[in-house]
Parts: C-alpha cells; structure tokens; sequence
C-alpha cells in the first residue's frame, strides 16, 4: 500500500519528532530502548486512529551491526539499508543553512499499517542528494553518530527542517511531541517562524512569542544519565547556525552556559512528562521548577506478543489487541497447561535460534534466566557475577542457564569491557552454568526473547532507570521480571504474583545487591520453578493479568492523547 503523501494533510495531525524510531527488523533507524518505544508508540496511534504524523532521520548506515571477536571485544560495522525499497520518495525539498551554506533536505515517506488497518506516515529525512557537499550528503548517515559537531548539525536537520518539510508537504499541526532533546530547534524554529517584526518591538523586548510556542508543544524525557541531554558549546552553535537566532535570547531558553537541549525543550513545552512515577520525580529534582508529569511507557501488544499466546489470547480472550486491558481475565479465562504449553513452543524456538547462533544447545527442562539491554555500567550486567562461588553453588542445587545480550555504544568502552567480562565468565562457568551472549541485539532477537525467557533479569544501579520497557515485552509472553525496584518495576512489581524484586536502593552497595539477587533466586524463584510447577504458571498468569495489561502502549498513547495533545 503506497499512498500519496498528500492523503495525510487533509487533517490536522500532531506531529511526534525522535531521532531514532524502530520501524522494523530490515529498517535500522534505531539503536535500543529509545527507538523501540517510538515504534510502539506509532503502531499504537495507528491502532487507535491517533492522527501522528512521525519526523525521524533516514539513517541510512543505521546505529552499527555488532560483531564479537575471539577476546570478547564488541566491532562495530555499518548496517546499510535502502529506503527506496521500503518507502517513496517525499515530493518536497526544503533547506537549512549550515556554516554558511544552504544544505537541501527531502526524504522518504514510509507507511505504519496498524494490525487493524490504521495508517500512519513516517517522514524520513535525508540529505544525500546532489546539491549538497559530500560532507553533507552524510548528516543523515550515521545515528548517533561522529562528534558534537556531527551531532549538532542533525539536530539541525531534525528540528529546523523538520518543520519546513512539514509545511512544504501541506501540514497541518496542531501539536509538537519531542521525544527526547534531540529535536528541541523545532522550538526555535515555530519562533522565529512567528517572530514579531522590530519596528513594532519597544526597546529590550523580545520578538519572540515563547507562550505561544509552548501551547504547541509538549516534551518526553527519558533519562536521568547525563550523557542522555546534549549539551552543546555556543561557540559551536554560532559557527554552524550564524544568525539564525539571536544567542542572547537562546541562552534565556537554553542555559547560559551552553545550549543544553533538554533545558530548551522543557522551556518550550507546555506539558512534560517522564516516563515512570519514579522518573517523573528524578527529573523534578533534576530540574527543579519545573512541572514534570509522568506517562509510564508500555509496549505494543501485538509487535512483542509471541505467536503461541497470539493465538491463546485470541481464542480465550477475544479483543486483548486492542483493548489490552482485557488480558486481566488471563488468570481466570486461560488454563495452566494451555499457559505452559504456549511458553513452551516460544522457548524451544529460542532454544533453536541459539544453536543455530553460537552452536550452544540449551536445555528446555531447565529455566533460562535473561538479559537483553544496552550494555553500559549503571545497568550492571556483572552483578550476576559478583560472587562465583555462590552463583556455582545456587546452580548446582538448582541448575539455570544464561543468556544476555546487548550492544555497547561505539564510544564507550566500559560498556564494551563488560561484554568481554561475560565472555570470561562464559568460559570460566562453562562446568557449572551453560551462558550464552547473542550478538547483534535487534528487533527480531528481541521478539524471540522476551517470548522464550524463563525470567527476565533487571540490575540498573538506581535511580537511573527511567523506565525500562524490556521486561514489559516479557510480561506479554508470561515471562515474570527478577529486577531491581527502579523505573516502570517499582509500579509493576506484586511480589510473588508478578515477579520479585532485588532489594536494595541507591545507598546499597554493590556487594550488597548482588547478595540480595542471589538470596531471592537461591531461596524463591528456583525453587518455585522446579518444586511447584502450579505457582509458577501462577506467577505467570499475575505477569499477564496484572502487567501486560497495563504496561502497554495502546494505554500510554490514550493519556497522551487525553492529557498532552488535548490539553
């Protein structure tokens, strides 16, 4: 199905700004948690008739193609995808100026079909065209990608020709959704676009109509990690954007000090949110004075549903897709061994990819214990590993086996040491427990996983987890969580009904948490997963019934709808 572009500007629509987006597993326009929830949220707007209209980058080279050498050392490859097989060229070009000279930007339009039919445009931009320098034909190349200056300048191409695509193509736009700060110049740009002439300004009044810009927009931030707020030199911003924008009056809405993106998004949005409860307080302390709501993510039913309870859920619970709330009928409506069963076929698959993979064989009687995240520090891949001894002893009175996987940015190497970290363990445990790590997590991977897991593990060092939504996928699936209490866990978390939770806070050490993961797996969950088969589909049943229910995107898109875009 190939619509006109023009058939989506007959009405008005919101349009939902991110720099990354997972389309699906042949698009790679994403690099993780990020972008995996801006699909959500897209395939969501499409189920629900939301009209969306989403502004992205073409990202042609993707994030990168992850590759393990012999040392457990994580290579990064280019993962090139074309978009003229998968979309239509936009029939406009609009341009920027950058350094001086004019950059031209067009794009790609690609389609979201909602599972009921719901369509929603996807604007791609790109800037490899003829008029432009080689330089510049690669802005849209590499996400995440280069230097500040690299960085910056896609900010630019995002936010400001973002905007001017919009309106070549006919737009209507009632509200802006940033996600994240990466797109926060669409602020500046709606206000130099409605900026008040001079000879109407009195002397030291501002041309700029900041209240009217704020009505039209509305921020999600996503991270309390530093490294997740762009900051960028103003030195850099004078020398890539000239006058654009007075600096002065930018420093007012972005920081005097440098131009922080995310105090620039939330100076220009009306309504923001983070994305848990717990979040949402984090960032009030982050950024005092400011009102910061909360939103908890949640994932898209039928995207990370395995096809074994797609079909269970359809027969016992006609509807669940659309009105994922139903699912709370599972602990009533759905039989144990009907329950068991289904994860079982979703595990043998997993069990088969993994062979097919790295020529392990895993066992389908013994419980698979589950990470799949970006690999950096805070999340703490290594806790599991803290102490050997004991983690030997815990398997050899109730054998489990391990499977993780993850990407580290190209850039940060503490996170590359810890998948050689687990390598190591994997051949210093290979006697006592069977680990595996699969290379280049995506989409697909994903899917499998979270579906073929027996629990899915969660160890960030709090309060650092904005939300977390991988083990939300899990929960569709019947996969209970074993996680620290941060981010959506905190709210998602019935002890012993959905799952468990780490004890520990902040103030713990790390000694200390490790201690508390091995007490709860040693003395809990093992022995409920091999001792009393009925309360474990029972603890299953309480993942579906009371968190796949509510941790889903078709919820979050409702309150987006009803509390930001409407407000």
């Amino acid at each position: 199905m190939n619509p006109k572009p023009t058939s989506f500007t007959q009405n008005a629509r919101v349009a939902y700004f991110t720099m990354e987006v997972a389309l699906n597993k042949d698009i790679h326009t994403y690099s993780g948690g990020l972008g995996i929830l801006a699909g959500d949220t897209l395939r969501s707007a499409a189920d629900l008739d939301i009209p969306l209209v989403v502004v992205t980058l073409v990202s042609r080279a993707g994030y990168f193609y992850q590759q393990i050498d012999q040392n457990g050392w994580q290579q990064e490859q280019p993962e090139f995808w074309e978009p003229a097989k998968f979309a239509q060229p936009l029939e406009a070009k609009v341009c920027v100026t950058i350094e001086g000279r004019p950059v031209w930007v067009g794009g790609w339009q690609y389609i979201v079909e909602g599972h009921m039919g719901g369509l929603l445009p996807v604007l791609l931009l790109d800037t490899d065209f003829d008029e432009n320098n080689s330089a510049d034909r690669e802005l849209t190349h590499y996400l995440y990608g280069g230097d500040d200056v690299y960085r910056l300048k896609q900010e630019i191409v995002l936010g400001v020709a973002g905007i001017r695509m919009l309106r070549a193509l006919g737009y209507t736009i009632f509200q802006y959704h940033m996600n994240e700060g990466h797109s926060a110049l669409l602020g500046v740009e709606l206000l130099r676009s409605n900026a008040l002439p001079k000879e109407v300004l009195r002397s030291g009044e501002s041309p700029y109509e900041v209240p009217a810009v704020r009505e039209l927009c509305n921020f999600t931030t996503h991270t309390p990690i530093e490294a997740g707020h762009d900051r960028f030199d103003y030195e850099l911003v004078k020398r890539l954007l000239g006058n654009y924008i007075d600096i002065d009056e930018l420093k007012k809405l972005a920081g005097n000090d440098c131009l922080n993106m995310t105090r620039l998004a939330l100076n220009l949005s009306e309504y923001v949110n983070g994305v848990a409860k717990r979040h949402a307080e984090v960032s009030r302390t982050m950024f005092p004075g400011y009102n910061i709501n909360s939103i908890t993510n949640g994932v898209h039913p039928f995207t990370w549903t395995s096809d074994p309870f797609k079909k269970l859920y359809d027969l016992h619970i006609p509807g669940w897709c659309h009105e994922p709330e139903l699912l709370v009928r599972a602990e009533c409506c759905i039989a144990d061994v009907n329950i068991w069963n289904a994860h079982q076929v979703a595990k043998t698959t997993l069990i088969n990819k993994i062979k097919t993979l790295t020529d392990i064989q895993l066992d389908l009687e013994k419980p698979i214990l589950g990470f799949a995240r970006r690999m950096t520090a805070y999340k703490r891949p290594d806790l599991l590993f803290a102490d050997l001894n004991r983690l030997k002893k815990i398997a050899h009175n109730f054998p489990f086996q391990l499977v993780f996987a993850g990407k580290a940015h190209p850039k940060d190497n503490d996170g590359k040491n810890l998948i050689q970290l687990i390598h190591s363990f994997q051949q210093e445990l290979k006697d006592s427990i069977p680990i595996v790590f699969l290379p280049n997590y995506e989409m697909a991977l994903a899917q499998l996983m979270v579906a073929g897991i027996d629990i899915w593990l969660n160890t960030p060092l709090p309060p650092l987890e904005a939300s977390g939504t991988s083990g939300m996928k899990a929960t569709f699936n019947g996969v209970p969580n074993l996680s620290v209490l941060d981010g959506w866990w905190i709210e998602g978390c019935i002890e012993g009904i959905t799952g468990w939770s780490i004890d520990g806070d902040e103030h713990s050490s790390k000694a200390d948490d490790a201690s508390a993961f091995y007490t709860k797996l040693e003395s809990t969950v093992l022995p409920l997963f091999y001792e009393n088969r009925a309360g474990w589909i029972a603890v299953m049943k309480g993942a579906i019934s009371k968190n796949a229910s509510t941790f889903n995107s078709h919820r979050m898109m409702r309150r987006y709808a009803a509390e930001a875009y409407l407000h």
